[in-house]
């Protein structure tokens, strides 16, 4: 058994679902704490000082008055990819936006070509490297999508790599299937016979390898319309895949409607969301994944956090870590954006990255708050409180984090 001792301040939302307007602000926080854990789950909790018998423990940690929270979840990356995307930068500063980049061939479809010359084993190595650097920042369970094979075989590999990362590192995986991440060239201008070629043929074998909880689609101009949306995720269903949606990243074209509709758990991006697409998704209970470092690196405007919680929708925040949009996996860096850009509380900031990204992943019965019988994934911060992790930026504030009882870092 372990005991994490001497808490400064443990801080954590509380609850098994998303917690939504008011109540995204709440925390719970116990001064003078411990936590005790048996077989890799939160078997009791203490404040005020006290604490049980240090002889009933094989191990204790002296978090020394620091603060913990849970661990952080990242729900939101694609980080199993080739190549990088720094050589354009010179087509950005003349101007060329996103869409731009991938009309002319570039962007995911440069990111295809190079996944697809990679072999698996390459492609986990790398992305091992990224789980352990995720790791050392605080995170404990991130979702990964594919999207960058946008064929049968490569889209396969992707969700391979993220069964192993699963299987093979500390880090929980969860994988999102993403085939229709962008058009690939076999396709050019055939929209509707791409998406049913992945209906008909990559999804039953997603399904039949079990390779995926989630299916998801770029809902976006000059990628894939509502209508192509729609099969998509609706395919998934079929296949007992929940929807996700990239939804209002650049243009509002009925995405975030659609996740309300569908009852989708996440709607992602929504930095050009409208007050129909937010009021859908308040009615259909879809919890809003942003992601500000995408729009710090974009150098666009942020998503609406801010009338999202005040319309009762949960808001998660997460990396975006990919080679074109957000080449960082810092989701310390996402909370300091979280306040100085979404003007959120440190409170609701904490929901957004633990329960809230948790539920987003349909993971909250297991993780994201810091509850009895969860899953013991802690952090001990170098920080007194989490205002702290709001308030300081560069910095790794992180000092040991522990998945399921065992420290990792």
């Amino acid at each position: 058994m372990l005991l994490v001792k001497n808490i400064g301040l443990l801080q954590t939302p509380v609850g098994t679902h998303s917690l939504c307007g008011p109540e995204q602000a709440k925390n719970l926080k116990l001064k003078d704490a411990a936590v005790a854990v048996k077989d890799g789950k939160i078997s009791e909790i203490f404040a005020d000082g006290a604490e049980p018998p240090l002889s009933k423990f094989d191990r204790v940690i002296d978090a020394e008055g620091r603060l913990v929270t849970p661990g952080l979840v990242d729900c939101h990356t694609h980080m199993v990819f080739g190549g990088w995307r720094h050589n354009e930068i010179p087509l950005k500063l003349k101007g060329a936006t996103y869409l731009d980049i991938l009309r002319a061939g570039g962007g995911i479809l440069d990111t295809v070509r190079h996944t697809r010359e990679m072999s698996e084993d390459e492609l986990l190595n790398r992305a091992k490297g990224f789980v352990c650097e995720m790791l050392r920042g605080g995170v404990t369970t991130a979702e990964s999508k594919s999207g960058y094979g946008l064929d049968l075989n490569d889209e396969i590999k992707q969700l391979r790599v993220n069964k192993r990362l699963c299987e093979e590192t500390p880090m929980d995986i969860v994988s999102t299937f993403l085939g229709a991440h962008a058009i690939p060239p076999e396709f050019k201008d055939r929209a509707d016979e791409y998406i049913d070629y992945l209906c008909d043929t990559v999804l039953p074998e997603v399904k039949r390898q079990n390779l995926a909880s989630f299916c998801d689609v770029f809902c976006e101009d000059s990628v894939f319309d509502v209508m192509q949306s729609k099969k998509m995720l609706l395919c998934g269903q079929k296949y007992g895949l929940k929807s996700k949606i990239h939804a209002d990243e650049i243009e509002a074209i009925g995405g975030a409607v659609l996740a309300g509709e569908l009852g989708a758990i996440s709607a992602e991006h929504l930095i050009a969301t409208n007050e129909l697409g937010m009021d859908s998704m308040a009615r259909g209970g879809v919890t809003a994944a942003l992601l500000p470092a995408t729009s710090f690196y974009l150098n666009k405007t942020y998503a609406p956090a801010r009338a999202m919680i005040d319309k009762g929708i949960p808001v998660a925040i997460a990396s975006d870590f990919n080679p074109g949009s957000c080449p960082s996996l810092n989701l310390q860096l996402c909370i300091n954006l979280g306040y100085l850009k979404y003007r959120l509380l440190p409170e609701e900031i904490l929901t957004a990255v633990t329960l809230n990204a948790a539920c987003a992943l349909d993971r909250g019965d297991a993780i994201g708050s810091i509850e009895v019988g969860k899953n013991a994934d802690l952090v001990i911060w170098d920080a007194p409180n989490f205002e702290m992790l709001c308030y300081r930026f560069g910095s790794n504030q992180v000092k040991t984090v522990i998945k399921k009882g065992e420290i990792i870092q």
